[in-house]
């Protein structure tokens, strides 16, 4: 998650927090609150995060990635193998 968004959500928090208190002049009430609006942030953005990762789409392009990372790892083997093979070849000067 974007720590723009986390940010927000604290300083949303933190501000739901101070019109809820219902003693604003008491520090120890107002950060219960925002502990608890936090936490709840928290989850929610857990929540989202593992929707996201478990989404159909998200497992589509770790697929692609799997499979376009295998291939070229081939093709840099066989790249290695020519260059070596060249090298080989190379008069020595």
């Amino acid at each position: 998650m974007k720590v723009s968004l986390l940010l927000a959500l604290v300083c949303t928090a933190i501000l739901a927090a101070g019109a809820r208190a219902e003693a604003p002049g008491e520090p120890a009430a107002l950060a219960t609150k925002v502990q608890e609006y936090v936490q709840q942030a928290t989850e929610v953005a857990r929540s989202v995060l593992a929707t996201v990762q478990e989404s159909e789409a998200a497992q589509q392009a770790r697929k692609w990635l799997a499979d376009n990372a295998a291939l070229a790892r081939q093709q840099l083997a066989w790249l290695k193998e020519r260059l070596s093979e060249l090298w080989k070849r190379a008069p020595a000067a």
